[in-house]
Parts: structure tokens; C-alpha cells; sequence
């Protein structure tokens, strides 16, 4: 057989496996949540609480579309609502939760707690039938060892609706990165564009606080656009003193630029002034690193982080993680990847 007629076959069976492998799921199921959910016609923000007795409420099966459970030709507001058990085991892990494809619009809730949404509301309403739900979980949104309560607000315009199909249940990101140290938490938060923000000297007594990782959708400002600034405190361990160090900032919505004690170490995107949704160019899908200037660190002394983020549509705000420092040389080492199917290609023909 030729060269040529083995690379015929070998280049199809390559691109399918590197296109299964780009498409692998980065997240293991921990907990399936499919089956028999409670769910009642009608929308009240009371059924998010953990505490609302739903034991009168119907059941019905998710994934499917409610057409196809026993609401033929229902049109509006309803809500789901599922109780699962959390292992003690559960609490070192980074877990996301999946609800699969809402149609149209969906907002999510972990013991009261919103984590995420996809389409508006009416009266700006907007469909979100064809993306995926699939959300970080706060961990101290989690009762561990005891009940736990899903809430799901949904509504439907016409045709089908409700949690219609997709993975549904509680998963856990393999392979994360883990900072050496822990920025996740209560961040100051104000909304607006001041460069002031940046420096270390700024009082920011009076900001708002908000948890970070998460979508400051879901912590009060959900129909917000636009400029606003996080800030934080750290000291430097010990341990961490006079290493190169990397800051990570997970995945921010949209654009950001990350500052420590005042000096600018990275950005993602252009944010400036001017700016629409069409000139979002994917930065919200990418994982935030940034490089530390040794020079810029106080060893003995508290440091300031403050980032500047742009949001041009929907969701916003630092919204999945890690977030932390981490030692570079252990950054650089979890960036090794193994050979592509292309790379051992080359080498059989090199």
C-alpha cells in the first residue's frame, strides 16, 4: 500500500479523533439529576427557597419538554424544583451544575441562591433555547451532607418548552489548576470607570461586596452593561515569597485588565469606551493568567489587586475560576499537553 493511500485512511480517522477530543467534556458526572422533578404551572419568587413546601406539586420527567409530560399546548411561566443529598466529599471539589437546553428563557437556583440564566424575561424577552446551562457552584451554596434544593424559573413563548433535553445533573471540572493561594470569596465591587480604581491607595470602604467567581448577574445588577471594578486584598505567603508568580482570573464576561498595586499586568480584549456587542470577539469563553512582575509585589506588606471589566451584552463580571496565584513554574508545568493526533502523524511520515 502507498504512502498516499495510507494517509487517505489515517488523515479522516486523525481529524475524527481530534475532533472527538476537542469536543470531550471537561466536566465528570458526580450525580445524575434526570428523572422525576417537582414542577407547578405559574410564577412566584417564593418557590426558589429551600424551605417552600413543595410536596403538592406534580412531578415530571427531565429532561423532555412539558408538551410531552402532561401540559399540551402551555405557554408561560412555570417552575422545576429538585432536592438531592451533597457528600462531605463533595467539598474540595470545583462542581458545576448542568440543566441542559430551557426553552426559551431559564433562570437557576441553588438553595435560594441565583448561579445562572440564559434568555430575558418579558417584556425584553429573548430566547436562550439553544445554549446550554451549565454553571460553577459557590461553595458555600452547598449544604453539605444534607438536603439540597434546585429551583428553576422558566418561560415558554410558544411551541415547545420547558428543561427540553441535555445533561442534567452535578459535575465535577477535572484537572483544575489549584492556586497556591485562594482569591476566591467577597470582593469590593462598584459599578462605573474611574482609572483611580486602580491604585492601591483608593478607599474602597463604601463598595458594594460581591462573591467571586460569579456572575454579578446573579448577586443584583442581572440588567447591567458596562463598566465596573472589582478589588481585593492579599498578603503574599511566606512559602510564596520571591517565587514568579501567575494571577489567575478564570473566565471574565466580557473584556478585562487586571491591575496589582496600581500597575496594569494584563489584559483580554480592548475594553474602552464606545464599544457594542458586535465588537465581542469571544473573550468571555477564555481562561484569564496573567504574569506578575516580581518588582510590583509587597512580600511583607498587603498587595491590591483591582480589575476593570466590560460587559457589552448579557451575562457579566468574573464569573468562573480559579482565581488565585499561582507559582509559575507549576503553572507552566499543567500547561504541557500531550502530542495532537497531527503531531504523531508528522511522525510517522517525517
Amino acid at each position: 500500500m502507498t504512502k498516499h493511500r495510507i494517509l487517505g485512511i489515517i488523515i479522516p480517522l486523525l481529524a475524527v479523533i481530534s475532533l472527538g477530543r476537542s469536543q470531550a467534556p471537561e466536566l465528570d458526572r458526580l450525580l445524575d439529576l434526570s428523572g422525576n422533578w417537582k414542577f407547578e404551572l405559574g410564577d412566584n419568587a417564593r418557590w426558589s427557597s429551600p424551605e417552600y413546601d413543595d410536596s403538592k406539586w406534580d412531578r415530571i420527567y427531565v429532561p423532555s419538554p412539558w408538551e410531552e409530560e402532561g401540559y399540551p399546548g402551555y405557554d408561560g411561566y412555570a417552575w422545576y424544583r429538585k432536592h438531592f443529598k451533597a457528600d462531605d466529599d463533595f467539598r474540595d471539589m470545583s462542581l458545576y451544575l448542568r440543566i441542559g437546553y430551557i426553552d426559551d428563557v431559564g433562570e437557576i437556583f441553588l438553595n435560594g441562591h441565583m448561579i445562572g440564566y440564559e434568555g430575558v424575561f418579558p417584556p425584553n424577552f429573548m430566547t436562550g433555547y439553544a445554549i446550554a446551562n451549565e454553571w460553577p457552584i459557590p461553595k458555600d451554596y452547598i449544604r453539605y451532607g444534607s438536603d439540597n434544593v434546585i429551583a428553576v424559573r422558566v418561560y415558554d413563548r410558544q411551541q415547545a418548552g420547558g428543561i427540553t433535553h441535555g445533561d442534567v445533573g452535578i459535575y465535577e471540572r477535572r484537572n483544575i489548576l489549584k492556586p497556591d493561594l485562594d482569591l476566591s470569596g467577597k470582593w469590593k465591587f462598584k459599578i462605573g470607570d474611574d482609572e483611580s480604581w486602580s491604585e492601591s491607595a483608593f478607599d474602597d470602604s463604601r463598595w458594594q461586596e460581591l462573591k467571586v467567581p460569579l456572575l454579578w448577574d446573579a448577586q443584583g445588577y442581572k440588567d447591567y452593561d458596562g463598566f465596573a471594578w472589582y478589588r481585593v486584598k492579599f498578603r503574599v505567603p511566606a512559602d510564596l515569597a520571591n517565587r514568579r508568580l501567575v494571577l489567575l482570573l478564570g473566565r471574565i464576561d466580557d473584556m478585562d485588565e487586571a491591575y496589582v498595586n496600581g500597575e496594569l499586568i494584563g489584559r483580554t480584549g480592548r475594553p474602552r469606551h464606545g464599544l457594542s456587542r458586535n465588537d465581542i470577539a469571544g473573550e468571555y469563553k477564555q481562561q484569564r493568567a496573567y504574569s506578575i512582575p516580581m518588582s510590583l509585589l509587597n512580600p511583607n506588606e498587603e498587595n491590591t489587586l483591582a480589575v476593570r471589566v466590560l460587559d457589552l451584552w448579557m451575562h457579566g463580571g468574573i464569573y468562573d475560576g480559579p482565581v488565585g496565584l499561582v507559582k509559575r513554574d507549576k503553572y507552566n508545568a499543567r500547561r504541557e499537553r500531550p502530542r495532537s493526533p497531527w503531531d504523531i502523524l508528522r511522525q510517522l511520515f517525517k
